[in-house]
């Protein structure tokens, strides 16, 4: 069978109002499906998926509690909010792997209490095999680290409270 006669077949499927069709022959398969007879296709989603080192450790996350109907969760996250709305956020300026030391026999980069300044490197990005650095872009006071070493962040996701005081 040649592509001539396969683009006929798909022309004659889809006028047709077939839904799906399957043909096998003794060398080929083929499976064509269209959008009619009340086929629904399923939007198309395309995910990233990044190598993670071998001693990452693996993540699971909590399940989040609803703050319907729950005033103690309600009020814990006002507060929260309230307290972190004086600091600054850093985020994650690319997806990757999140690390505090630069590498593994130096020193963690900063602490919580840490003074830093315009340019410090906080901490470092690997993305494909490639460390980054993030630099600080402001001057303050680390306030919470709120990744992990070695978990895998987001872009934009929140690394750093700082303390711009």
């Amino acid at each position: 069978m040649d592509i001539k006669e396969i683009q006929s077949l798909i022309k004659f499927v889809a006028k047709s109002g077939a839904s799906e069709v399957k043909l096998e022959m003794e060398d080929i398969k083929i499976t064509i499906r269209t959008g009619a007879a009340g086929f629904t296709s399923e939007p198309t989603t395309y995910v990233q998926q990044l190598p993670m080192s071998s001693h990452a450790p693996m993540m699971q996350q909590a399940p989040q509690a609803t703050t319907e109907n729950n005033p103690a969760v309600e009020i814990a996250a006002k507060t929260e909010k309230d307290e972190n709305a004086k600091y600054i956020t850093i985020k994650s300026p690319i997806i990757g792997t999140f690390y505090r030391k630069s590498s593994p026999d130096k020193p963690v980069l900063v602490e919580v209490g840490s003074t830093i300044n315009k340019g410090d490197v906080l901490c470092v990005i690997e993305a494909m095999k490639l460390f980054n650095d993030i630099e600080s872009e402001v001057s303050g006071k680390i306030v919470k680290v709120l990744v992990d070493d070695s978990s895998p962040v987001e872009f934009d996701q929140p690394l750093f409270l700082v303390d711009p005081s």
